[in-house]
């Protein structure tokens, strides 16, 4: 089978496509699935750069956290799935090849409305968006939400699941662009952060009361706003660390908040964790696709041939939504 191959770590320069082993066939509950596309994201730039390599028993050299494909084969004891069903899902590693092998916990059904390069899109998106900010935050209609880099992959999936469920939704971008294309999905109130300053207009949008809850896609020069923008026991969900890793902030604020202050991460989780956060995907949020209330958002597609120019795209940060892959 064809895959994504690291050959040196680096730059995406170093991406060459090549002929790997094919996965073996599936036994007990397992599911070789044929893949059909495959989103990208900031997770596969770290791991193309050395920085970020996947658990035990997944290659180093094949990236790929998220996949749309259709069912090859199945295990012996498989009883949701059969041959030739459409299914996305999430994965530790390789998912940029022809073929992976996965738990049949691990997948959802594609709705009929959505093709396999739409569907690539969504499952590292919109179950990371999801878990944080429902099953982890435990946001709720009539509630306020605050989204750091709302432009992108995660942001933009939570954007679009919060307003259907009814929250008033907050979010901040470097660029004024990205939320003004927000805006056509609903975002409430758009803040541009050449610089970490936000709590002063976040403050004025709640009439002084804060968020109940921060979906933070940025990390650690955030932090100290992100305290200041909460309510009282608002909930700051941490997710992604590219402002950095260390922060300096005020503890006694956080007590005098009641906040809490909660990380998280799908990739190094046990599988028995994702499979429930990819249950309740398919559960809350697959239905939502199914009608049209929240829509994949594809910024470009790349043949698979091109994976240097997709990678050099996303590591460019202008693009708006995903980057997707076809096979």
């Amino acid at each position: 089978m064809r895959a994504v191959y690291i050959t040196e770590f680096g730059a995406p320069e170093n991406l060459e496509i090549r002929e790997a082993a094919t996965p073996s066939k599936p036994d007990n509950t397992k599911v070789l699935v044929r893949v059909e596309a495959v989103g990208l994201n900031r997770a596969d730039l770290l791991q193309v750069a050395g920085m970020y390599p996947p658990p035990a028993g997944y290659s180093p050299n094949i990236p790929g956290l998220e996949f749309a494909g259709e069912v090859a084969e199945i295990g012996s004891e498989v009883t949701k799935w059969k041959t030739g069903d459409r299914v996305f899902g999430i994965v530790a590693g390789e998912s940029q090849a022809e073929f992976l092998l996965t738990d049949e916990s691990l997948i959802a059904r594609i709705p009929d409305n959505l093709s396999f390069t739409e569907a690539a899109a969504v499952p590292e998106a919109f179950i990371t968006a999801n878990d944080a900010i429902f099953t982890l935050g435990n946001l709720s209609e009539g509630k306020t939400l605050l989204i750091h880099a709302v432009g992108s992959g995660v942001g933009l999936a939570g954007l679009q699941i919060a307003k259907a469920k009814g929250a008033t939704v907050i979010g901040t971008s470097r660029t004024a662009d990205k939320l003004q294309k927000c805006s056509a999905f609903g975002l409430d109130l758009g803040l541009t952060t050449p610089e970490p300053v936000f709590a002063e207009a976040v403050l004025e949008k709640t009439n002084g009361r804060g968020v109940d809850v921060i979906l933070d896609l940025v990390g650690g020069a955030y932090f100290e706003q992100n305290l200041a923008s909460l309510a009282t026991k608002g909930r700051l969900i941490l997710v992604g660390l590219t402002s950095g890793r260390i922060a300096e902030f005020n503890l006694g604020m956080a007590l005098q908040k009641r906040a809490s202050i909660i990380g998280t991460m799908l990739r190094g989780r046990p599988n028995s964790e994702k499979a429930e956060a990819t249950r309740l995907f398919a559960d809350e949020v697959v239905p939502l696709l199914a009608n049209g209330a929240v829509v994949p958002n594809v910024d470009r597609v790349y043949p698979v041939s091109d994976v240097i120019d997709a990678y050099n795209y996303l590591r460019s940060n202008e693009s708006f939504g995903k980057i997707v892959l076809e096979f």
